[in-house]
């Protein structure tokens, strides 16, 4: 057949492009035009081989080979057929297992089979070099492409280039065409970098009611030492239940100690210049490690983080909690559509993963009364039962943390702020939809 395929193996490019772009060869300190990639892989495919392109085969690793955004974009493109291998992580850092086995396969059978006269290979790996010589004895042209190295270093297997029949390297100005760093967050920075206008007002929205409260501190160690106290620098935390201010907050709270519990004990941490004088009892007692501190009974967690509780007086207003959730008012049928169109055109981008859970929950709630109207007064906070809903939603998109059953935080701001652009619910918002 006189065509062309493209296999691509996404560790080796990515890692190599992060490398080139940012000396780092994590994927994370790129961004990544996934369209513009492929077209461009395309073009030149069809350019250097002067064949029609039949396919591009997508090779990467995965959580438990569940699909992650990039995989979901990539997918439904046309021409594109995503292979997933699994990502496994060893001695702190992940690794590919079976992408290169995935690609020695699907090489071999389509030589086999002769269902292309030219093969372009994108990696370096040196364990395909039987599939590439089983492909040259099977009649096809096999075209090697490099990612250009960064500092001189050498990014592919010599052997694998003593064999290819063409090599190319996709040099700094073809990469940028489609990849581009990151820039490095400041000291004081959010890891998001450049905020969207949606996360951004969610941010800096005015919180409801109840928000203010301080949130419960959490003890740092046995016996709390460090936890702080009225001072604010950092004074230290009583292990009894008459722990005096002398034992860190009026010392001067430059440091603290654990306080015994005792008045006299604390004013012996004064008389010690906001040193405390331990006492056998004293050292007994730390080595007991403190409770973690419960919640107040109408705390609950703060809407854009699992760290730190807050009080809501009274809990959700009733008309909030009485909000029925999306499996309440979805049919079986609607459950499939929902599914198919998961499946064929949403992308997994955790904003629109927002975006298509609002609106799919707005168009099926009664119209009277209006749900923003029941919504503006508890933004930016979602209600806790369509919360978690959410973001059980955007789990099947593989937004899940590597393995940690966490969705990353910066995701969640993401995920809240498509919901609440998808409403057109905003800070001060009062009026009924």
């Amino acid at each position: 057949m006189d065509r062309c395929v493209v296999l691509v193996d996404a560790g080796y490019l990515l890692g190599a492009a992060a490398s080139l772009l940012a000396g780092d060869p994590s994927r994370s300190r790129i961004t990544v035009d996934h369209a513009a990639l492929i077209q461009r892989l395309r073009e030149r495919a069809e350019e250097e081989t002067g064949q029609p392109l039949l396919r591009i085969y997508w090779f990467d690793g995965a959580p438990d080979r569940v699909p992650q955004p990039e995989h979901r974009r990539l997918r439904v493109r046309p021409r594109v057929t995503v292979r997933l291998g699994a990502l496994t992580r060893s001695d702190g850092r992940w690794a590919q297992k079976g992408v290169d086995a995935a690609m020695h396969a699907e090489l071999t059978e389509l030589a086999r089979n002769r269902a292309c006269s030219d093969v372009v290979l994108v990696t370096g790996d040196g364990d395909l070099l039987p599939g590439l010589v089983s492909a040259k004895e099977h009649g096809v042209a096999v075209h090697l492409w490099a990612v250009q190295a960064a500092d001189g270093d050498y990014n592919q297997s010599e052997d694998l280039v003593a064999e290819a029949d063409e090599r190319r390297v996709l040099d700094r100005q073809w990469i940028t065409g489609a990849i581009r760093a990151k820039e490095a967050p400041g000291p004081c920075a959010l890891p998001t970098g450049s905020r969207s206008p949606e996360i951004t007002a969610i941010f800096s929205a005015p919180l409801p009611d109840g928000d203010g409260a301080p949130p419960v501190p959490r003890a740092s160690g046995p016996g709390g030492a460090g936890a702080g106290a009225e001072a604010g620098v950092g004074g230290g935390a009583g292990v009894g239940p008459a722990a005096g201010p002398g034992a860190g907050a009026e010392a001067g709270g430059a440091g603290g100690g654990a306080g015994s519990g005792s008045e006299e004990h604390g004013q012996a941490g004064e008389r010690a210049g906001g040193r405390v004088v331990p006492t056998p009892k004293d050292l007994a007692a730390l080595k007991t490690p403190a409770p973690a501190p419960q919640p107040a009974p109408n705390a609950t967690l703060r809407w854009s983080s699992d760290k730190g509780w807050v009080e809501r007086p009274g809990g959700e207003p009733p008309e909030a909690a009485a909000l029925p959730t999306l499996a309440q008012l979805t049919t079986a049928e609607q459950r499939w559509a929902d599914r198919e169109e998961d499946i064929t055109t949403v992308g997994g981008d955790p904003f629109e993963v927002g975006q298509v859970f609002a609106r799919r929950w707005l168009a099926r709630l009664p119209p009277h009364p209006p749900a923003r109207e029941r919504l503006a007064p508890l933004y930016p906070r979602i209600p806790h039962r369509i919360d978690g809903e959410l973001l059980r939603y955007a789990a099947r998109f593989g937004l899940l943390a590597h393995k940690d059953d966490q969705i990353d935080e910066n995701d969640r701001y993401a995920i809240r702020a498509g919901f609440w652009r998808e409403t057109g619910v905003e800070a001060g918002a009062t009026t009924g939809r």
